[in-house]
Parts: structure tokens; sequence; C-alpha cells
């Protein structure tokens, strides 16, 4: 599932290309015939994410919600002057055109209209995300401080850090120490704004790249992959040796040292 930097660049790429400028809005396969026809031909204000979540803002507080969830993939395609339209393959729940370019959406898990209100509703069931300026960490302290379930659990939680997905998951907790079963509430605060500012930094540096690398420079020419401990299981922990742990947990594969992330220690 795509994570919060993939949104965030997802956004800025449609406002780039579409946004003030009247779309037209279709729903070539079908499912979401009713919603394209509300907005089609209308124009699209901004762009917005928080989280997993898309948001296309169209005049009169129109807004397509947009959340694509395991298999969902836009693709975008330029459109050259004077050519027709190419048409659509495969599976397309939504087609935007806009004056340059046109975006194609397949697979998606969420696909519908709202106002503006509803959007409001919908962001207030999330936790903050450590993308937006309008972030609160206190927000996710005070559900984590209070809790019993583990870190690696409360951190796939949207309700409590809004964007974070399996990756940085387990990257952030190997670049802080953090056993991925410790009690949130045993956490501290220390901890735990280390934790988020850490977060920041790497979201912040997927959405620059449009990838996910997190080995601090000096670890840059140790590891063949651009990551601590995420799917590499088996293979030994670049800082002290160890063979990297895999389990399930609530149905997603967790990776960590056993020994770097020794909450003993």
């Amino acid at each position: 599932m795509p994570e919060g930097h993939t949104i965030r660049r997802l956004a800025r790429t449609h406002a780039r290309h579409f946004g003030k400028h009247e779309v037209a809005v279709s729903s070539p396969q079908g499912r979401f015939v009713q919603g394209a026809a509300l907005v089609d031909g209308r124009v699209l204000r901004r762009v917005d994410a928080h989280g997993k979540h898309l948001f296309h803002v169209y005049e009169d507080d129109l807004v397509v919600h947009v959340h694509l969830g395991l298999y969902g993939k836009f693709s975008l395609v330029a459109v050259p002057d004077e050519e027709p339209v190419p048409e659509p393959v495969g599976q397309v729940r939504m087609r935007m055109v806009g004056p340059t370019h046109l975006a194609d959406l397949r697979g998606a898990t969420a696909c519908e209209v709202l106002t503006e209100g509803e959007v409001d509703t919908l962001r207030a069931r999330l936790g903050p995300d450590p993308l937006r300026d309008d972030a609160d960490p206190e927000q996710a302290w005070r559900r984590i401080s209070k809790s019993r379930s583990p870190i690696a659990t409360l951190l796939m939680d949207q309700k409590v850090i809004a964007g974070v997905g399996n990756v940085y998951r387990a990257e952030v907790l190997y670049r802080q120490g953090l056993d991925p079963l410790m009690e949130g509430r045993a956490l501290g605060r220390m901890r735990f704004d280390a934790m988020w500012d850490d977060l920041v930094l790497l979201l912040r540096d997927g959405v620059r790249r449009g990838s996910i690398r997190t080995l601090r420079p000096e670890d840059a020419q140790r590891g063949r992959r651009p990551v601590y401990v995420y799917r590499r299981a088996g293979e030994a922990c670049l800082e002290c040796g160890t063979e990297i742990a895999r389990s399930t947990h609530v149905a997603r594969n967790l990776f960590w040292c056993p020994v770097c992330q020794n909450s003993a220690q």
C-alpha cells in the first residue's frame, strides 16, 4: 500500500497538471459514473492529502476522495495538442482530462464525491500527518502515552499517526532503537519526540526523492539496499551483525534487529 510520501507527491503532481483548470471527469469502468457527473467540467481548485487519503477539491464544495488501498494506482499521460485523447485501457475507475495531461485511476479502495464538511469529518478520524504543516504531534502523543498496545501496532494505526506504512514503521523503529513490541505507554516523551521528528525527516525525504531511503549518510555505503531492516530478514544487521528478524504482526510482516532494538538496553 502506498505510504504518505507517495500520496503527497500525487497531490503535487495533480495540482501542477490539473489545478486551476476545468477538468473533464468520467468513469470508463462505470463504477463512478454518478460521482464523475457531479464534478465533470468543474474547476479543480486545489489538491490536498492527509496520510494515505487524496482529495481533489472542486468548485461548489465538491471533493473527490481517493484512497488507493493495496492495488490502486494513478497513471499520468501527456496529451499532445490537437491529438485525440487515447482510449482507456483496462478497468479505469476515474479518468481526469485537463489541458495538457490525463490521469487514469485503477483499482482504488475508495473513489467517491464528498462535501468539504464530510471531508472534515473524515479527517477528524485520522491522526496527525507528519507531512502536514498543521500536524499536531500532541494528538498522537496523547493516544500513544496511554496505550498498552505495542508501538508497532500504534504506528500502523491511521487514527494515531496518518501516513505511516509498513516500511516507515520498520525503519523508524530501527533508527530509534525501539523494540517493536514495547507498549506505547512505556515509550516516554523524549523518545516519542525523537521518533516523530525522524518520521517528519524520513517522509519529507521520501517526497523529495520519490522513493524510500532510510540509511543515514554514514551507512549508505554499507547497505546493498537503501533500508536497515525492511525485507532484510535473515541478513546481517548493518550495525551489529545480528540476523534481522521477521514475524507476522497484525497480519503484516514486521522486521527488526533483536539486539539494536532491545528495550532492555
